[in-house]
């Protein structure tokens, strides 16, 4: 066999699966101050949805007291917690949101 000839086999160096990163929900948290006018604002502004989607999340958040706005990495999702917080109580509304893992 000369320096370029292999034996058929190809090694990637990858012996051991690769583990994604864990996901975390970003959870909206009803409460009986903050507006459904303003929950699908932020909704909209902060995790990026339709105004279709927010609205049916909002709904989801009124209904059974939580809603998932969305599904991230563990800093995006806490960046989006503390937007979502801010954004709140500069409004004036206590709204809450949770992260838990996926």
């Amino acid at each position: 066999m000369n320096e370029f000839e292999d034996d058929g086999e190809v090694s990637t160096g990858f012996d051991e699966l690769v583990k994604l990163p864990p996901k975390y929900k970003v959870i909206l948290l009803n409460d009986d101050f903050t507006t459904k006018e303003f929950v699908v604002f932020v909704l909209m502004r902060v995790f990026k949805k339709p105004e279709a989607e927010a609205e049916s999340i909002m709904e989801s958040v009124h209904r059974t007291g939580r809603g998932i706005a969305g599904v991230y990495s563990y800093d995006i999702a806490l960046t989006r917690r503390e937007m979502t917080t801010q954004l709140a109580r500069s409004n004036g509304f206590p709204l809450k949101c949770a992260i838990e893992k996926e």
